[in-house]
């Protein structure tokens, strides 16, 4: 068999690109809308020779398939798309006499050179507005089970979450998952419980920023019949409700000085005192935590415990934002769109169509969503593909509502994307995403206008802005226009609890802060209960 040569590319910024990759083309959009996915690794160009694009050729399969099938989508020009090894280790497009491509949303009538960091970020081919390629790097398939584990997506960053998930499932080591907001921590952690020893015991999901301080040991603990006033019956706690299973620290930065310490003292002796208990309690439980801040900034800041970071991260999974996944976005979208679908009972619309039908999927706009930065990841996508959908009720094709419309504008897709830190060789898998600017060149009015856009969360802003959260919440505490939960006085959240009947995220757009710091506040302060 022919040897592969695989990409070491130059990068303007002075590395290359990893080695071990080759170019591919993923099908973001067809009018075959299942065809969603497929691909094709494109070995001719990694070995230096021409690749077309038409009609009849090359072949697209799902990873791990042996046989593929061509575009054969009658509209598409006979005239192929020619693909060719650049000068500098990238790649060229010559559009081959047909007007019909567009590149990254700028229509090509001849020849353009790309970079190998665009190839790193990806690169949206539209062809006779019909179909949708994402021209990127890919890991040729490894030997790995089909088992998805519930995570939808072939990308090479997906299956290297899988394979950590099953390397270490059925250890009783505590787990820590990383990721930006949106990204799926909670599912990696489901994940985790169904292949470990403890899948038959109960996953109790506990968001450790929402636990007063006050009620910290009850609420973990649980808490004795006559424990303090009022405890007119025992409180089981999330620790004892997990026992035998798995106990998921959700957003385990966001836990109080108090919380961390008596999660600190759980993890050190393996016990726990109810309170009220006069013996202790061994724990049976695994323990996994998320979080999508900067737990190393927090530790220099004083916010965060140092040895609870160790304790907790007896091994690190890193789960990757949707930037860094892009071609994953056509699968995903299918996924989230048949729920909708199926739902409404409309699923026939992704039943495969007559060859001259309307896309269901406007390849225009699937250009536009693979191309689009996606600060609040999978989750924002998910919402995304549910306004699509409901607001397109009846029609024959996906339509952008006007709310819509202003959502994708907020944040615009750039040229060419920034480069997944997978694809060059000074970033880590699972070292957190860098900072792309520095907190000084982020003005006042910029930074209201990110967190009036996201709601006041924190992390969404700050992908927009590219600083870290923790350095946006500096900015925040620093600005005199800003506020956070700590400086509103009781009074101002208990009139706009009563004028807003309770609904947090309307006090939240009211006051001007994030939603998850006003419950906590509301909580503390007892109003829920009133």
């Amino acid at each position: 068999m022919e040897d592969i040569s695989t990409l070491t590319r130059p990068s303007p910024r002075g590395g290359s690109v990893a080695p071990g990759l080759v170019p591919a083309l993923t099908l973001i959009s067809h009018p075959k809308i299942q065809r969603c996915g497929e691909r094709v690794l494109l070995r001719e160009l990694a070995a230096g020779r021409e690749v077309s694009v038409s009609r009849t050729e090359p072949l697209f399969a799902r990873p791990g398939a042996v046989v593929g099938l061509p575009l054969a989508d009658p509209f598409l020009s006979r005239k192929p798309l020619r693909l060719l090894q650049g000068a500098r280790g990238g790649v060229r497009l010559v559009a081959g006499g047909s007007p019909q491509l567009v590149v990254n949303g700028e229509p090509l009538s001849g020849e353009r050179e790309l970079e190998p960091e665009a190839l790193a970020a990806g690169v949206a081919l539209e062809l006779a507005e019909r179909v949708v390629l994402l021209l990127h790097l890919a890991e040729p398939e490894g030997k790995e089970g089909a088992e998805e584990l519930g995570m939808v997506g072939q990308s090479a960053a997906v299956r290297r979450v899988r394979r950590q998930v099953l390397q270490v499932a059925d250890l009783d080591v505590p787990v820590l998952i990383r990721g930006e907001t949106g990204t799926g921590k909670e599912l990696v952690a489901r994940a985790l419980h169904q292949h470990g020893q403890r899948r038959k015991g109960p996953f109790v999901s506990v968001n450790l920023g929402a636990i007063p301080k006050e009620l910290a040991a009850s609420e973990l603990f649980g808490a004795e019949r006559g424990a303090y006033t009022g405890a007119t019956q025992s409180r089981e706690g999330f620790f004892r409700a997990a026992q035998g299973g798995t106990l998921f620290l959700d957003e385990v930065a966001e836990a109080y000085p108090e919380v961390q310490a008596l999660l600190l003292r759980v993890l050190e002796t393996g016990e726990m005192f109810p309170v009220g208990a006069r013996t202790p309690v061994k724990t049976q439980v695994r323990l996994v935590a998320a979080t999508d801040a900067h737990l190393e900034e927090q530790i220099q800041q004083g916010d965060f415990k140092a040895p609870l970071l160790h304790r907790l991260a007896g091994y690190v999974i890193q789960v990757p934002p949707l930037r860094e996944r892009r071609e994953d976005l056509g699968l995903l979208l299918l996924h989230f769109a048949r729920q909708e679908l199926e739902a409404l009972g409309e699923a026939w619309r992704l039943e495969s169509q007559e060859p001259s039908s309307e896309p269901w999927l406007p390849a225009a706009l699937a250009s536009r969503l693979v191309r689009h930065p996606w600060p609040g990841n999978v989750r924002q996508l998910r919402n995304v593909t549910r306004q699509l959908v409901i607001s397109s009720r009846g029609l024959p094709s996906l339509q952008v509502d006007p709310q819509l419309e202003q959502e994708l504008r907020a944040l615009p897709a750039a040229p060419f994307a920034t480069p997944p830190p997978s694809a060059l060789p000074s970033a880590s898998s699972q070292a957190p995403a860098e900072a792309r600017r520095k907190p000084s060149e982020v003005s006042e009015e910029e930074m209201m206008a990110a967190l009036r856009a996201h709601a006041w969360d924190l992390a969404a802003a700050a992908a927009q802005l590219g600083i870290s959260r923790a350095s946006l919440y500096n900015l925040v505490k620093k600005s005199s226009r800003a506020r956070t939960a700590k400086d509103l006085s009781v009074e101002e959240i208990r009139q706009s609890y009563r004028e807003c009947q309770g609904d947090l995220e309307a006090m939240a757009q009211r006051l001007e802060i994030s939603v998850r710091a006003l419950q906590r506040r509301v909580r503390e302060l007892g109003l829920e209960e009133d």
